[in-house]
């Protein structure tokens, strides 16, 4: 069997969460060929372990594979799906929009190959060899294509493929000091050619796609009255659900209400959902309705909170304050004086979606019960990594199901641990460090504090390093908006930041005893935050405890 470099393409190719587009899907049954057909005595080095955001596939250039045997020589594979046009200037091809020549492409590319490959130490002799195969096209004049007729395997010849790669390639005499100097040099291309900053927001498109069938089902259930519990990890949707939900009643000109725990996350659902509505906090619901009935309180007293939500249940619901729909989101977070609170605000015939995930809940109450209504679960997460997922399987309570079904498979989780007595500072400032390396842009990047505001020593501070930090100031401008620091890269607090994602986290200043139940909340908050890399800076003590539980599930836990 060939060694296939990058790994983890397998899992991703085997999952049932992500149908491939056609491209994507040739190219996964060539590598599997590859993989099964050739012998241990050859490498291949391919780039489509990001075939589900990435809308190219090649390694360098317009080369799919690039074949390495024992003996350090290589042959570069141009897979071409699709069709073909053949004239007088040979066989040429539409891409991109543009009509190329597929003899002087894959020229320009083999001899700007073998030209870099030659500049490397111990590879000027290393031999380059090139293959056109298309699978899809039979090409009529082979003589006319503008390249060798043995280096076209077209869908006459697919069968051959293999065969057609042994005679170009033979498996090679011995192991050349060469190909550890190619090895290096293509796993260099392969990393020089994923575009981080590029594949962000495809990714995102690709986990809202995914992501959306909690909103389509959820939304095809019908009784009545229509109370709906929605149980859901994080990852799973829920936030899309909301906005469908949301979105549906302006369109048949209803008024709906979404009410949540966390000032950021309704600052956030407010940006995104269409005008018609009522989106706020369950604190802001409560100034509101004292606001309209003309009374007014102090919540920077020490008990200001309390005293306001007395206040505004001591008020009848005017006529105005009905909605056609409520959501409540992060219910695990409220009260049951707050459930029957916000459940005034709902007419006997309004449709009322509770969404929680109990895993989320930070502030140890007790929870809302919602008897009699129908509840739905949902346990798969599209937005972690699955190298994410598997973290949090190690260190969930018995009981507690999240399934792996994100898009990203092979992608960062780095765990970093400072002394006590340097403190998380320095260790951050690597951890955006490595982030920048990798090719996130400092807004793609998120910091994110495992303490709260007042013991967090980043949250105090306006830059990390070179870094200008984005932070909240704790005021809000006339319009109610929440003014930020001048900045561009965002720390935050694992209490602030929940219910909102960011490509790259970094959750710092961990440090704990025991992996308790508290801590194992917070972790689980943090860590679903990442979108597609995860660097956990902890304690040294936090760090061995985390190791310890990852040590325990096999690496191939989905």
């Amino acid at each position: 069997m060939a060694r296939i470099i990058p790994d983890g393409w397998q899992e991703f190719c085997n999952s049932d969460a992500s149908p491939m587009p056609g491209a994507a899907l040739r190219h996964h049954e060539t590598l599997s060929a590859l993989s099964a057909g050739l012998s241990a005595d050859y490498s291949v080095y391919h780039a489509v372990h990001w075939t589900t955001v990435e809308r190219g596939f090649s390694v360098f250039g317009e080369v799919d594979f690039a074949i390495v045997n024992r003996a350090g020589d290589v042959l570069l594979i141009a897979q071409k799906t699709g069709f073909f046009e053949e004239g007088g200037e040979g066989l040429v091809k539409r891409e991109r929009g543009r009509i190329v020549n597929v003899a002087m492409q894959m020229a320009r590319t083999v001899a700007a190959l073998r030209d870099k490959l030659a500049r490397r130490s111990g590879c000027e002799r290393v031999q380059i060899d090139y293959l056109l195969y298309c699978p899809d096209y039979t090409v009529r004049r082979v003589e006319g294509a503008g390249l060798s007729g043995d280096r076209i395997v077209d869908a006459r010849r697919r069968d051959e493929l293999l065969g057609v790669i042994r005679a170009i390639l033979p498996p090679g005499q011995s192991a050349h000091p060469a190909v550890a100097q190619v090895d290096r040099f293509f796993r260099d291309v392969i990393e020089l050619e994923t575009d981080v900053s590029a594949l962000v927001g495809q990714a995102q498109a690709m986990v809202t796609r995914i992501s959306g069938g909690l909103a389509h089902w959820a939304r095809q259930l019908d009784f009545s009255p229509f109370r709906l519990h929605v149980e859901g990890t994080a990852g799973s949707g829920k936030t899309q659900l909301a906005l469908a939900e949301f979105r549906a009643a302006i369109e048949r000109g209803q008024r709906p209400l979404y009410v949540c725990y966390n000032r950021p996350l309704a600052d956030h659902f407010a940006a995104v959902a269409p005008a018609g509505g009522e989106v706020c906090t369950f604190h802001t619901l409560c100034q509101r309705l004292l606001r309209d009935a003309g009374r007014a309180v102090d919540v920077s007293s020490p008990d200001g909170f309390e005293r306001l939500e007395r206040e505004a249940e001591s008020v009848p619901i005017d006529p105005r304050w009905l909605f056609d729909t409520l959501v409540i989101d992060e219910g695990q977070d409220f009260t049951r004086a707050w459930r029957d609170q916000v459940l005034r605000h709902a007419r006997p015939q309004s449709r009322v979606i509770w969404l929680e995930d109990p895993m989320q809940a930070l502030y140890a109450r007790e929870p809302a019960e919602l008897p009699g209504w129908v509840t739905l679960r949902a346990r798969a997460n599209y937005r972690s990594p699955r190298e994410v997922v598997r973290l949090l399987r190690a260190i969930l309570p018995a009981g507690v199901e999240i399934e792996a079904a994100g898009p990203l498979v092979g992608a960062d989780l780095e765990l970093i641990d400072y002394a006590d007595a340097d403190g998380p500072l320095a260790a951050t400032k690597e951890a955006i460090r490595r982030c920048l390396a990798a090719g996130f842009r400092r807004q793609d990047i998120a910091v994110v504090s495992f303490r709260g505001r007042t013991q967090s020593a980043l949250l105090s501070l306006d830059t990390l390093g070179p870094h200008p930090i984005r932070r909240f100031t704790g005021r809000y401008d006339l319009l109610a908006q929440p003014v930020f620091t001048d900045g561009e890269l965002l720390v935050e607090s694992v209490y602030r930041f929940k219910g909102q994602a960011a490509p790259a986290v970094v959750l710092t200043e961990i440090d704990f005893e025991s992996l308790d139940e508290r801590t194992v909340r917070k972790l689980f908050v943090g860590a679903t935050r990442a979108t597609m890399k995860l660097t956990l800076v902890a304690s040294h003590r936090a760090a061995g405890r985390l190791r310890q539980a990852l040590q325990d599930v096999p690496a191939s836990t989905p």
